[in-house]
């Protein structure tokens, strides 16, 4: 599996970038369209993949929505998408799912914060308390708004030993908010930090998958998501096949 955030196809290689590439992120300039297409290679190699930032169709991807885009270019069966910031009426961002599993059930959840925009998107595979639940989200920068969008996440996934909740958490995993999220869940830190942020030279470990304690994996490592600012984050996921009966 792999989660990214791919800066809805913008290219960022150096802070410098942010003021001089400032356009990009609201105009549909620039080489997004070959970006998408190698992140679409990368994906491809995958079964189950969790998307941040990635534009459902605003003036910025030329009206494209990138997570179909994706799907299409990536071979996936099943997309699904949660369209939840605009910024400025000229861009949008949401949270992405391609999966060559077909979900039971997709929902859409709103995260609480100071600033409003913010979302999980869940997916069950399988049925039962032991089914197979994908969280895929991106929280906030402050840390008092990620404290209650992760309280709210713990409700969702609480007690399901199958569990998997991964995205861009704006934090490393030793903050108090994740600590809380994992008393509070059968979710587990992970066995290592993986940097991801910024890409061009990743020091800190933000982006993350995180899985329950009924499940297994191996094989955590970051890999470049085009010209992202983050590098995508991949693993190997052992499913008990119950869990997706």
């Amino acid at each position: 599996m792999l989660s990214a955030n791919i800066q809805a196809g913008s290219s960022t290689r150096g802070y410098h970038d942010y003021v001089a590439r400032s356009w990009s992120h609201v105009l549909p300039a620039g080489n997004k369209r070959g970006s998408l297409d190698t992140i679409a290679q990368l994906a491809g190699a995958h079964d189950i993949v969790g998307l941040n930032e990635s534009d459902p169709g605003s003036l910025r991807s030329g009206f494209t929505n990138q997570t179909h885009y994706l799907a299409q270019r990536g071979g996936f069966d099943y997309w699904s998408h949660q369209p939840n910031r605009r910024v400025g009426g000229v861009a949008s961002s949401a949270n992405g799912l391609l999966s060559r599993l077909e979900p039971r059930e997709v929902s859409d959840h709103s995260l609480p914060g100071r600033i409003s925009g913010r979302g999980v998107l869940v997916a069950r595979f399988g049925d039962g308390d032991d089914a197979l639940t994908i969280a895929v989200a991106h929280l906030s920068l402050g840390a008092t708004s990620r404290a209650s969008q992760l309280s709210f996440i713990a409700e969702l996934l609480h007690d399901h030993p199958h569990a998997v909740l991964m995205g861009d958490f704006n934090c490393s995993i030793d903050r108090p908010e994740m600590q809380e999220l994992f008393r509070r869940t059968r979710l587990q830190p992970p066995d290592g930090n993986v940097p991801t942020f910024p890409s061009w030279r990743p020091q800190r470990a933000i982006d993350h998958i995180l899985v329950g304690d009924g499940l297994k994996y191996s094989g955590a490592k970051a890999l470049p998501a085009a010209q992202s600012d983050h590098l995508a984050l991949s693993l190997d996921l052992d499913v008990p096949d119950h869990a997706l009966r």
